[in-house]
């Protein structure tokens, strides 16, 4: 028994009904037959009739004041106990009953985008009407029910500032969940100034931008949703080496378009035990779809490469995992992120389901002297700096960043301007880090 709590039902069934490909047959349950053995061959004839027609069965028990009425009480009884006897999916909604069997409590997420936005006008009135169609947008990225919009509503109207862009922030606020360290929060600060790539590589980014921006248009509006539920979501693979701007490039998507950014280790997610990895993803994209997040699955080669042949059932289960994940990536209606620092470990299968694939590669002489120009705040005091000598170190943007902030604490140890000096010997510090030689030739005429 599935008890749907708070929210309208109807379009959380029609929902539900559709998802598990099954017809919803709503009951009353108010006919019930007092001999028993008629309620249990009602119950056979039931399960029959659902099992051939492929059916679940929906009971709005609307009678609130059960309590009150000693034969409502009794009829609601009644009801319970012919719940209890059925097999299969029961849907209950309305007033509580008091089942024996197992329960499953589905919360309100807050309707449709279209039932959020009616509760968005009705708590906002004039206010809302002013808003010029921002409210639109609002109630189709963030899954609140009701109660919640009532809250940031009211909160919104009585604070100092209520603008479209605070109403969007605090409801960005309310609507964020806990993953319970499945994924990290990141702060996503940069922007696209703070970007060195290749121009196509620009063009693919700014392109997922206003595809996120316009899916209300696009697919509602226009009529695209209407076509095929399926190749709606909006899934990526960042393709490139470790430090080449991949985690930057989603942190500037998530900033552009004021949303959280979710780093998930799929590492972490997935489980030797057979059917767990599903488990975590689904809460994983449960909670994003809620919070209106941006997913960004980290070093996506744990679970993804060449699609193995099927010796064992360890072998089926992995592609099962993966095309699980793809799959919920394509009916997804948000932003889904995969790096990967070797492309052609993933199989091309996998590839063909995903709508872009973004190449972040190596910078060139030109793109590192860019980088290093950036890695340096205008606070910063700096004495000497020679950018084209530090583009010759053969670094990605990642490890320049960290040269020049190591560089930087040498030189604040020692209250001075950050000079050439300080950034050879962070240098070499980064190299050896990475197990490789500091190049004699690119820094011999550093100091």
């Amino acid at each position: 028994v599935a008890v749907l709590e708070g929210g309208d039902a109807l379009p959380r069934v029609q929902a539900l009904a559709a998802q598990l490909k099954l017809q919803a047959v709503r009951w009353s349950g108010r006919r019930l037959p007092e001999n028993t053995a008629d309620c249990e061959m009602l119950a056979r004839l039931w399960e029959r009739d659902a099992l051939l027609r492929g059916a679940m069965l929906w009971v709005p028990h609307e009678d609130a004041g059960a309590a009150a009425s000693p034969a409502a009480a009794e009829d609601a009884a009644r009801l319970a106990d012919f719940i209890d006897r059925l097999q299969g999916l029961v849907l209950v909604s309305g007033a509580p009953l008091a089942l024996r069997r197992a329960r499953w409590p589905l919360a309100a997420a807050g309707g449709d985008g279209s039932s959020r936005l009616q509760t968005w006008r009705l708590h906002l009135g004039p206010r809302g009407t002013a808003m010029n169609g921002a409210l639109t947008p609002l109630a189709e990225q963030f899954e609140l029910p009701a109660a919640t919009i009532a809250q940031v509503a009211h909160d919104w109207q009585h604070s100092a500032q209520p603008s479209a862009a605070t109403l969007w922030q605090a409801t960005r606020s309310a609507a964020r969940r806990n993953l319970d360290g499945l994924a990290e929060r990141l702060d996503a600060r940069a922007t696209w100034a703070d970007l060195v790539l290749p121009e196509a590589t620009l063009l693919a980014l700014r392109t997922m931008a206003a595809q996120l921006r316009q899916r209300h248009r696009v697919l509602h509006d226009w009529g695209f949703a209407q076509r095929s539920a399926r190749g709606l979501g909006l899934g990526a693979l960042f393709a490139g080496g470790s430090g080449t701007g991949k985690t930057m490039a989603a942190e500037v998507l998530a900033n552009e378009l004021q949303l959280d950014l979710l780093r998930i280790d799929l590492a972490a997610l997935v489980s030797k035990y057979i059917g767990e990895t599903e488990k975590n993803l689904s809460r994983v994209f449960a909670a994003a779809e809620a919070s209106g997040a941006i997913l960004l699955f980290d070093e996506a080669d744990a679970l993804f490469g060449k699609r193995s042949e099927v010796r064992d059932s360890h072998d089926r289960y992995a592609n099962l995992e993966v095309s699980y994940l793809l799959q919920r990536i394509e009916s997804w209606r948000g932003l889904a992120i995969l790096t990967s620092n070797m492309r052609q470990a993933i199989d091309s299968a996998f590839l063909r389901r995903l709508r872009f694939i973004v190449n972040f590669p190596f910078p060139d002489d030109a793109a590192r002297a860019q980088i290093w120009q950036r890695a340096f705040p205008a606070a910063a005091p700096q004495e000497g700096l020679d950018m084209a000598k530090l583009a010759r170190l053969s670094l990605s943007g990642g490890h320049i960043r960290n040269v020049a902030l190591n560089a930087a604490f040498l030189a604040a140890d020692e209250a001075r301007a950050i000079g050439m000096r300080h950034l050879r010997m962070a240098a070499e510090a980064e190299f050896a880090k990475i197990e490789k030689p500091l190049p004699a030739a690119d820094v011999r005429d550093w100091l």
